[in-house]
């Protein structure tokens, strides 16, 4: 069953203490209220979703493209950062105007959760790529850390794409299945979940029902 997920701000990480007394890592994730700021339905636009706005920005009205300013004035509230849209299912399709907080999610439940990674900037593919090197003995000259060959014979005589080499390493969109929502801070809009999530402190992340798990 699809439902809307919810966007947040990675606060950072800490311990959470059960009541045993048994701890575990976990992230603090900041939740802003998500506004319904459109709906998309499979009769006019081919798929159902909803269209959640987030995180208030600090641009100008007049900074912001013409077609989102549409849709922030067509339901009267300001400006936000963050449009994401989540696909739905036909009776999960959601008002326009409808406000979703921590409490659509709830604590046990596991989630799905989507942001870009923490870029580490060109590696080599001993770091990136968790190579063993060449050798360290004789032989090896100021090339002990290379990958050594990554051609093939006359045919195909080219380098496959996606080859295991050296290159940007991290800033890519990465998505961790099946974390645990261990507490919900409905004071603060927090949700605390199990276990590290990719990206930097103040990342914008998604989160969604887990597709493996309920």
């Amino acid at each position: 069953m699809l439902r809307s997920g919810l966007i947040a701000t990675k606060i950072g990480n800490s311990s959470y203490y059960y009541d045993d007394g048994t701890n575990s890592h976990v992230t603090l994730l900041k939740v802003d209220e998500c506004i319904v700021a459109n709906v998309k339905t499979k009769e006019k636009d081919g798929y159902n979703a909803v269209q959640l706005a987030s995180i208030e920005t600090n641009k100008d009205i007049s900074k912001i493209s013409k077609p989102q300013r549409k849709i922030f004035s067509s339901i009267k509230i300001d400006p936000k950062k963050i449009l994401k849209e989540f696909k739905v299912d036909n009776e999960n399709i959601l008002e326009v105007g409808t406000k979703l907080n921590v409490d659509h999610f709830k604590v046990d439940q596991f989630v799905d959760v989507s942001s870009v990674s923490i870029g580490k900037g060109f590696a080599g593919v001993m770091k990136r790529h968790n190579f063993g090197g060449l050798r360290a003995s004789h032989g090896v000259s100021i090339s002990h850390r290379s990958h050594g060959s990554t051609g093939q014979n006359q045919d195909p005589g080219r380098v496959f794409k996606g080859k295991k080499m050296a290159g940007r390493m991290g800033n890519k969109k990465v998505t961790k299945q099946n974390l645990k929502i261990v507490a919900i801070d409905n004071t603060n809009n927090l949700l605390i979940v199990k276990g590290s999530i990719p990206g930097k402190k103040n990342s914008i992340i998604f989160l969604k029902d887990s597709v493996k798990r309920s």
